[in-house]
């Protein structure tokens, strides 16, 4: 068994079901840095999972990290616990052949990123911004690859905008409307309204600005009763062609020219981010055709990482890493081949920018 995967056994052994990291760091939040100099190279990433659901639906429990016909099993192998195993591994080679590497390297692991990610890699950055630490490379082990290992690199990330909106009404009896206000109807068309705007057409790297409606709640459960309220859970994944606030100012002016009367709670989850071009896409780029012998896409699909917390600083952050096709399912798992190129891959990527 190689090194990459007794690791990553090891980690997909342990329960660290978010928030919990399970002994696989000791510590909730993990900083480690290797060099005084720059540039500084980042590898981050989260020991945290999400819960496995019933076990009893796994054909393989879920912490049982058992390798079958060539799969590694369980809850975390693929998202993202394979990569840092293969990122540990890629460094020890990497650092065999160069003790003295140009520049230092560093280590941001933290066991909370799966849930609300507030006392993870956010709190992280605080600190190393307030000692003015830099990062000029970060590297998120997320499982970017769709089909094929490495055919795709994420160079961003749309940003995530939450919005909990209350429309109020006058609870009454159904047969006398007229006594009531029914908040449902009157958030109708607004509703309408905001799933038919276009908000932005994307970019050359977003597409664009899309706007969902998550959970509709209203009424008491009985059906001759006018509900007095009506709640609505709603996300944007948004561009950098529009910015939270303009997002926000848009959706209020729409719902109060419709007279309604609300009230609207607001939660950025965080804000797009994009490497367009630089020293990592192109190292990664590189590592990836000698390795896999494919061109990898840049892309910026998908839902939220750490990155979003850490390129706001200037770093250039790329993510890059195993297929994701069973992320988050039942029975997640990861090739054990992928595993040892993914390594190879990192490895290679410190050469170009470190040796």
């Amino acid at each position: 068994m190689s090194d990459t995967l007794e690791l990553a056994k090891a980690l997909v052994a342990r329960p660290s079901v978010t928030p919990d990291d399970a002994g696989c760091t000791q510590v909730s939040n993990l900083w480690a840095r290797r060099g005084d100099e720059g540039p500084l190279l980042c590898f981050a990433g989260h020991t945290d999972v999400v819960p496995t659901g019933p076990v009893e639906d796994w054909k393989i429990p879920p912490f049982e990290a058992r390798v079958e016909n060539g799969m590694l099993h369980g809850r975390g192998s693929a998202d993202m616990k394979g990569s840092l195993a293969a990122m540990l591994t890629a460094t020890e080679r990497f650092l065999q052949r160069h003790p003295q590497p140009r520049g230092s390297l560093a280590w941001l692991i933290t066991s909370d990123e799966e849930g609300d990610a507030v006392d993870g890699t956010v709190k992280v950055v605080e600190t190393l911004e307030a000692r003015n630490e830099k990062i000029d490379w970060c590297l998120v082990g997320e499982p970017t690859s769709s089909q094929r290992l490495g055919d795709t690199i994420k160079n961003g990330r749309r940003g995530s905008l939450n919005g909990l909106l209350r429309v109020k009404g006058v609870q009454g009896h159904v047969a006398y409307p007229h006594l009531a206000r029914n908040p449902v109807h009157q958030a109708l068309p607004a509703l309408a309204e905001l799933a038919a705007v276009e908000w932005d057409r994307g970019n050359d790297f977003f597409p664009p600005t899309s706007f969902q409606i998550s959970n509709i709640h209203a009424g008491t459960g009985a059906g001759n009763v006018i509900p007095g309220e009506l709640e609505v859970l709603f996300n944007f994944r948004f561009s950098t062609e529009n910015t939270a606030e303009s997002l926000r100012q848009r959706t209020e002016e729409i719902l109060s020219r419709q007279g309604l009367e609300y009230e609207l709670e607001w939660s950025l989850s965080g804000n797009p981010f994009l490497t367009a071009k630089g020293e990592l896409v192109e190292a990664a780029r590189k590592a990836v055709a000698a390795v896999t012998g494919r061109e990898p896409e840049l892309s910026t699909s998908g839902g939220t990482s750490d990155g979003r917390f850490i390129a706001p600083t200037g770093a250039q952050v790329i993510e890059l890493g195993p297929l994701n096709a069973t992320i988050h399912k039942v029975d997640e798992q990861v090739a054990v081949v992928d595993l040892e190129q993914l390594s190879e891959i990192y490895e290679r990527i410190l050469e170009r920018l470190l040796a």
